[in-house]
């Protein structure tokens, strides 16, 4: 089969698009004929060596954490999958990834796949989706008529956190900037802040009971979030690498988010995507063997969105 590896930790250029050896499902696995993966910031962390700490993959290494595609063969002993069954997952971030033809999975991260959307699409879900999904609910505890602060909402974390929490009946305020304003107002955000002409801390005039912070901000606005929640409220951070500040004083908490595959939520999401209640946007689609160019372009700042890798088709 072919698949995109990387046998050198660097810039795009270590990708290559190679034959490999089929994988072999093992106790608990199946074997997935891919569809899809989709590209994350990780992706590119991963192969560049920054995670290798607390993502210690085995070189050569195989990425793409995100999979939507058909079951080909179940393991001995795993129930509730069959052979051409649609499915999703978040891949286990150490273990190959779904830049290739096949990919084995453990059964337990697998869902079924939307049937509203192309397989291909579906890629674009499990880990942004469930990173939304766990910072609302898991972590913020999100509820009807509260107000949040979604800072980077022009993402795709954030467009399905926009969707999401106005779907519970909280109040959205939503920071994009220029390009992805557009996306953001159509997902259903209540106030949109433009952060290249506004100040976010200036914006916000009420406080509000959880901020998600999803962008790449210098400490110091980091530093400055907590100012802008009550009393008692949350804000959750995705960007690992500054911890979440807190405000002791005024019982307001930081919550550093490491996503986690969760395949009961995955399935709840996509029974929202059935249901006509969540979109799945995806910006381009592009063959496997240019995976190496999606890397270029999140690199240099260029990627127009989220990104789905579509699998060659035919065997090799």
């Amino acid at each position: 089969m072919k698949a995109v590896r990387f046998h050198e930790y660097g810039d795009p250029s270590v990708l290559r698009f190679e034959d490999v050896e089929r994988p072999v499902p093992g106790a608990g696995q199946v074997l997935i004929r891919v569809a899809a993966t989709s590209f994350n910031g990780v992706d590119g962390n991963i192969r560049a060596g920054f995670m290798q700490g607390p993502i210690p993959v085995t070189l050569p290494h195989t990425p793409g954490i995100d999979v939507s595609g058909t079951i080909a063969a179940p393991a001995d002993g795993v129930a509730g999958f069959e052979v051409g069954d649609q499915v999703v997952g978040f891949l286990p971030m150490a273990g190959d990834g779904a830049a290739a033809e096949y990919v084995v999975a453990p059964a337990e991260i697998l869902a079924p796949a939307p049937a509203r959307v192309p397989l291909a699409d579906a890629a674009a879900l499990p880990t942004v989706g469930l990173t939304a999904w766990q910072a609302l609910f898991d972590h913020a505890k999100l509820a009807a008529g509260q107000r949040i602060l979604i800072n980077g909402a022009g993402g795709a974390v954030g467009g399905y956190a926009v969707q999401l929490a106005k779907r519970v009946g909280a109040y959205v305020i939503a920071t994009a900037g220029p390009r992805s304003i557009g996306q953001v107002k159509a997902s259903g955000a209540d106030e949109i802040i433009d952060h290249t002409t506004t100040g976010v801390t200036a914006a916000v005039s009420e406080p509000v009971d959880v901020v998600l912070n999803l962008a790449p901000i210098d400490p110091e606005q980091l530093a400055a979030l907590p100012g802008l929640i009550r009393p008692g409220g949350v804000l959750v951070n995705t960007t690992v690498w500054m911890p979440a500040p807190s405000d002791d004083a005024r019982g307001v908490r930081g919550i550093d988010l490491f996503v986690r595959s969760d395949a009961a939520q995955l399935a709840r999401l996509v029974a929202l995507i059935d249901a006509g209640e969540l979109h799945v946007d995806v910006a381009q689609r592009i063959p496997l063997a240019d995976l190496p160019a999606v890397h270029t372009q999140a690199a240099a700042g260029t990627l127009p969105g989220k990104t789905v890798i579509v699998a060659a088709k035919e065997d090799r």
